[in-house]
């Protein structure tokens, strides 16, 4: 009997693991599973973009921009892939556990079960079991043992269904191990395809970047009057920051004075950090927030200010969060700009076609505020987003939803 529970109870711990298994691994895969398909989207999406851009022959910047990102996104979903493989090797880890378990305990139930009949077989006589019982001292004796024979008969019968559940639990495992095993092999032969993808990018990137580095001077003249409209940029949102503090505050402070409402506002926008919806319904940012070396120029850095995120002709641009449009107004070599206050936030979009609102009227999350305006020339549909925090420049893309 104790060999039983003890069968339970090892039975108990192995279903445990394999539960445990089964929950942690269906977690992972479907966190790799949405993260691959958001890089895949954003893959497809740049295609879409370099497709539009097919009609103008000849290389630009914001096409080596598109290729840089879809090769990164190339390397990012073969990393996913890669930790897919992992992930499966662990599965296939813990089946092999799980199966030694079974077959260790198996083995157990089996080698028990046959020392049963062993003794069965020589103690099958009827007559022995009745002089079992009665060679006893006492009525008491005879009853326990009259128990114990039918108890006995009972585990018996049990051993069996035991044998057989862990049998059926055993071959289980074997057909899961399989599939999984399965799954492995159609991982590395995605990841052997994104390969041999990613290498034609590179070389794309590659001969794309040899034929921009032979304009070095036409991207230097552009580096420079797109670095002049940066500037110009910085000092009108410098310039309407200390004008509203100074106002705000009846000239006594260079900080801005919220209005109860405002603080509502501004404590919302801060509070959907990571969650703000995107300034276009589709896109991808192509440049980076910060300081970062130029993809075509040495020894040339880069400080961006926001983030370009690169669309389709024609997108309609959209406020990030409610607010206040406290400026539109137009720079040279960034078109149309448009500043919104959200409490102590900001938010700028510049490379606006057409504006929909004016300095005044209040907006609401995801409201239509213009239109993106498109570079012939170079190839580019881009809306530039920056985020301030007063004075302070923000990353927008950490304020962006994921």
């Amino acid at each position: 009997m104790r060999n039983c529970t003890r069968h339970i109870i090892a039975l108990a711990c192995i279903t445990a693991v394999m539960l445990n298994v089964m929950s942690l691994s269906a977690q992972n895969r479907t966190e790799l599973e949405s993260k691959k398909k958001k890089v895949l989207q954003d893959i497809e999406y740049t295609n879409k973009l370099l497709k539009e851009t097919e009609a103008n022959k000849k290389s630009s910047y914001n096409n080596l921009l598109l290729i840089n990102r879809k090769v990164e996104s190339r390397q990012q979903l073969i990393t996913h892939i890669n930790d897919e493989i992992l992930q499966i090797d662990r599965r296939i880890d813990d089946n092999k556990l799980i199966i030694d378990m079974l077959e260790s305990d198996l083995k157990k139930l089996k080698d028990d079960y046959a020392a049963m009949i062993y003794f069965a077989y020589k103690n099958r006589s009827t007559y022995n079991h009745i002089m079992f019982i009665l060679s006893s001292k006492d009525f008491n004796q005879a009853y326990r043992r009259l128990q114990y024979l039918q108890q006995y008969t009972q585990f018996r019968k049990k051993q069996v269904i035991a044998i057989q559940t862990t049998q059926m639990m055993l071959d289980n495992q074997i057909a899961k191990l399989e599939n999984v095993k399965k799954e492995k092999q159609a991982l590395l032969n995605e990841k052997q395809d994104e390969t041999e993808k990613l290498k034609k990018e590179q070389d794309e990137q590659s001969k794309t970047l040899n034929t921009l580095k032979s304009k070095e001077a036409d991207l230097k003249k552009k580096l420079k009057q797109h670095q002049e409209s940066a500037a110009k940029l910085q000092r009108e949102i410098e310039k309407m920051i200390a004008e509203e503090a100074k106002k705000s505050s009846g000239g006594k402070s260079n900080t801005y004075v919220l209005t109860p409402s405002e603080k509502l506002v501004s404590t919302n926008f801060a509070n959907n950090k990571g969650k703000l919806p995107w300034p276009v319904e589709k896109g991808i940012i192509t440049s980076s927030y910060g300081k970062q070396p130029h993809p075509v120029l040495q020894n040339v850095t880069i400080d961006n200010a926001g983030v370009d995120i690169s669309t389709t002709e024609g997108a309609v641009v959209r406020a990030v969060f409610e607010g206040e449009v406290r400026r539109v107004f137009s720079i040279p070599g960034a078109q149309n700009a448009i500043i919104i206050r959200h409490g102590n936030y900001l938010s700028v979009y510049t490379h606006l076609s057409k504006v929909y609102v004016q300095a005044g009227d209040k907006v609401t999350t995801k409201q239509s505020i213009g239109e993106v305006y498109t570079d012939k020339e170079d190839n580019k549909t881009i809306v530039h987003l920056e985020i301030w925090y007063e004075s302070t420049k923000q990353n927008p893309a950490s304020w962006l939803a994921k």
